[in-house]
Parts: structure tokens; sequence; C-alpha cells
């Protein structure tokens, strides 16, 4: 096995979305208020790790089909960028899908769907193991489809002959719907103490006039 460095450089992976549905499910906040720094920081920290990157990925509705994310979450990525945090950005693709309602009927809802950012995701992760650029990477997802980057890092790790490690971390409680993390990472469980610890002194909401 390859030595342990003793300084471990930690890059951090936001999917902004999921995230946010994760700590909605997990702790009822109604809209994105987490610091992805902070949060990236004390999970880091809280194991030795130094974090030297951070990464956030998001896909934003076009204005026309939702004007109060589209400004949330371009506002949120503005300040995020002047935080040292490096952004990436998606338009959101909107289509209509039937849901069963409780008394047994249907309805149709549009839905906002993200293309490509589970990619973006995997391709900066696999790109930055190898240019050496960590030795964790932290991915803030339970995204399956993040598996395969996770087993691209480990074959890195033989071929470079060093030691890599890959996390995910992810909102945790009794009413989480998913408790799984990515496959074949280590699984950072995030409770409401270490979430509501981390949380961004800026509502990014559209003023009510």
């Amino acid at each position: 096995m390859p030595p342990e460095p003793s300084v471990k450089r930690t890059a951090a992976f936001f999917d902004g979305q999921a995230l946010f549905h994760a700590a909605k499910k997990a702790f009822g906040y109604p809209y994105p208020n987490y610091d992805p720094k902070a949060l990236a920081e004390c999970i880091a920290t809280g194991r030795s790790w130094t974090l030297a990157e951070t990464f956030f990925y998001t896909g934003i509705p076009d204005p026309t089909d939702n004007a109060f994310w589209s400004h949330f979450w371009t506002a949120k990525l503005a300040v995020l960028g002047t935080r040292g945090i490096q952004t990436f950005s998606r338009s959101l693709r909107y289509r209509n899908q039937t849901v069963s309602l409780p008394d047994g009927t249907a309805t149709t809802i549009l839905v906002g769907q993200e293309k490509g950012i589970d990619i973006r995701i995997a391709l900066d992760v696999v790109r930055l193991a190898r240019e050496n650029r960590y030795d964790v990477a932290l991915i803030f997802s339970q995204d399956q489809d993040l598996s395969e980057a996770a087993d691209e890092v480990k074959a890195i790790s033989i071929e470079q002959g060093r030691w890599i490690k890959i996390a995910c971390a992810f909102p945790s409680s009794p009413t989480s719907e998913n408790r799984r993390g990515i496959n074949g990472t280590d699984w950072i469980k995030i409770d409401r103490a270490t979430y509501d610890g981390c949380l961004d002194t800026n509502d990014y909401r559209p003023k009510k006039k």
C-alpha cells in the first residue's frame, strides 16, 4: 500500500441541487441555505484533512421558466465565486411529469432536470486525480453514477503509486429517503448540528416587493 501522506490535500465537489434536496428531506429547509466552503472546511478539518480546492456545480432554470430559482442560483453562484469556489452551471431542462396523489388521483407537474452535471463532476474528479491535485476527493452527492469515477480514481492511485481516498458526504436524519452514499467511497453522514453550523449568512431569495 502507498504511504499515507501527513498532509491530505482535499478537493471538495458539490452537486448543489442534490445537496439542497437531501437537506430538505433530512432537515426540512425550503431553500439551499448551506455555505459550501464552511461545510467542506468543517468536514475536512474534523478528519485532519486540508481543504485545498472547492468546486460547485448546479443547474439553473431560465428566468422565463422559473424566475425565483433563476435569481437565487445566479446570485448564489456570483457570491461563491468571490469566496474562492470554482463554479460550474448548466441550464435546467423542464418537462411534464405525472405524479400520483395520496387520494389515488394523478396530476401533471413541470419538473426541472439537470443534464450533464454528474458527468462534469465525474470528469473533474478523475482529471484532478490524474493531475495529482488532491489526496482526498470529498464529494457532496449520493449519485451512484459517480461510482464509476470512484473506480477510476482507485485505478489512478495504483498507477501513480500514491494514496488517494474518495469520500462522499450527505445530510442524514430519520426523515431522509436515501441513506446510502456512493458505492466504492467512504460515507460521511452530515447531522443537523453540523449542517446548521455551516449556514450561509446571505439569503439569495428574491425580495418581495
